[in-house]
C-alpha cells in the first residue's frame, strides 16, 4: 500500500523535483524525470514512416494528430518540459513471473497479460496524475500543467528516453536497470521551464532474446516491430477474424502477450508495487479456457468491470477464446470432447468473426 497520504507541494515560486519526487512517491508512482520536446520532431519522422508502411495495422488513431506528437505546445499553449513518472504495476514480481511462464506451457490456461490482470491502468493513473497537476496548480498558479496517459498525442516513450527515465529496449518498449519494463508511464506537460534529466546509454548489448521469443515473429529488427504480426495487437486492437497462418502461434494468449517482457534478463531487476490496485481480479492470473469461455455477455462486463479487457467486448473476448480452445484442441493427444461439446455453443453466434474462429478451432 502506499507508505503515506499525498499532500501539496508548498506554494513556492520555485519548483522543487526533489519535493515533487516524494509526493509522487507516496501516491504509488517509482521514479520521476524531466524532459525537454528537443527529440520528437526526429521521433515523430520515424513515426511517420512506421505509418507509412502499414505496420500499424487497423489501428487508424495513430495516423491522426501527427503534428501534435511533434509539439506538445499545440496540446498546451507554451509548454516547456513534462514530468515523466513510472508505476511498477507487478505486486509480487518474480512469483507473478515464473507462475506466468509456467501457464504458457499449459494448453488449456487463459493467458492474459500481466498489466491486464488487475484494475485499468488508465483509471489508477488518471487519478494519480490528476492530483499531482492540480497540486503543481496551485503551487505555481501563473503556469500551466496537463496530465496524460494514453491519453492525448504524446510520445511517452520517447519522452521518457529523452529523460533518461529509461531506454529503449529492442521490443521497443521502455527498460530500466532499476524494474526491467513491467512499469506503466504517465506524464505532466508543464508551461515551467525545467532543466531536463540526463539521458541514458542502451544497456541491451547484443541481446535479442526479445526477437527470439516472440511467438509470431512480430519484431521484425531490433527497434522494430509489425503490429500486424504482434498477438498483443490482435488480441486487443484489430476487429474481425484473425489471418489464419497466425492463430496457431497465438498459443494460449486470449488478451495480449508478454513473451518479450518475460524473456528479458533486465526484468529478474522488476520491483514490487505498492498498489492494490494491480493485484489479480477474478482469477485472471489462474482462469482457465473452458471457464472464462462460458462466461455470458453480462458475466464478462461484470467481471471485467474496471478493467481494460472489458473494451474489447465479448465478442472479440470469444473470438480470442475459440483461437485458444482450437490450439489447445490441436494439442490434446486424445479428441477433447469437453472443448468440442463448449465450442459448439457458439457455433452460431451473431458475431462473423466468433462463428469463423470457431469452425476453425473445430477443425484443428
Amino acid at each position: 500500500m502506499v507508505a503515506a497520504p499525498f499532500a501539496p507541494p508548498s506554494s513556492s515560486a520555485t519548483f522543487n523535483l526533489a519535493h515533487f519526487k516524494t509526493q509522487a512517491h507516496a501516491l504509488g508512482f517509482a521514479d520521476v524525470s524531466v524532459a525537454d520536446f528537443a527529440s520528437l520532431p526526429q521521433a515523430n519522422e520515424k513515426l511517420s514512416q512506421w505509418l507509412a508502411s502499414g505496420q500499424h495495422g487497423s489501428m487508424d488513431y495513430l495516423e491522426r494528430n501527427v503534428a501534435l506528437r511533434a509539439d506538445p505546445a499545440q496540446l498546451l499553449p507554451q509548454a516547456r518540459t513534462a514530468l515523466l513518472l513510472r508505476m511498477d504495476y507487478l505486486p509480487a514480481p518474480q512469483a507473478q513471473l515464473a507462475s506466468h511462464l509456467a501457464r504458457d506451457k499449459l494448453a488449456d490456461a487463459a493467458q492474459v497479460s500481466l498489466y491486464a490482470q488487475g484494475r485499468d491502468y488508465h483509471r489508477v493513473l488518471r487519478s494519480k496524475l490528476g492530483k499531482l497537476a492540480d497540486a503543481l496548480a496551485l503551487a505555481h498558479p501563473n503556469h500551466g500543467f496537463r496530465a496524460f496517459t494514453d491519453s492525448a498525442p504524446v510520445m511517452e516513450v520517447e519522452l521518457a528516453q529523452a529523460s533518461g527515465l529509461g531506454w529503449r529496449g529492442k521490443h521497443t518498449l521502455l527498460l530500466s536497470r532499476d524494474s526491467g519494463s513491467f512499469f506503466f508511464l504517465g506524464g505532466i506537460l508543464s508551461t515551467l521551464d525545467l532543466t531536463p534529466s540526463a539521458p541514458i546509454s542502451s544497456h541491451c548489448g547484443q541481446c535479442t532474446a526479445c526477437i527470439t521469443v516472440c511467438p509470431t515473429q512480430a519484431i521484425t529488427a531490433p527497434y522494430q516491430v509489425d503490429a500486424r504480426r504482434c498477438i498483443s495487437y490482435l488480441t486487443i486492437e484489430h476487429e474481425g477474424a484473425i489471418d489464419p497462418a497466425l492463430r496457431p502461434l497465438m498459443g494460449n494468449r486470449i488478451y495480449g502477450c508478454d513473451d518479450c517482457q518475460t524473456s528479458c534478463p533486465w526484468n529478474k531487476f522488476a520491483q514490487p508495487s505498492g498498489l492494490a490496485d494491480f493485484t489479480p481480479r477474478n482469477g485472471l492470473n489462474s482462469a482457465q479456457l473452458l471457464d472464462v469461455w462460458a462466461w455470458s455477455e453480462t458475466q464478462f462486463l461484470s467481471r471485467t468491470e474496471g478493467s481494460a479487457i472489458r473494451r474489447i467486448g465479448h465478442a472479440r473476448w470469444l473470438r480470442n477464446i475459440a483461437t485458444a480452445l482450437g490450439n489447445a484442441l490441436k494439442a490434446t493427444p486424445n479428441d477433447d470432447a469437453a472443448i468440442r461439446g463448449a465450442l459448439t455453443q457458439h457455433a452460431n453466434h451473431p458475431d462473423a468473426a466468433v462463428r469463423e474462429h470457431v469452425a476453425w478451432a473445430l477443425n484443428q
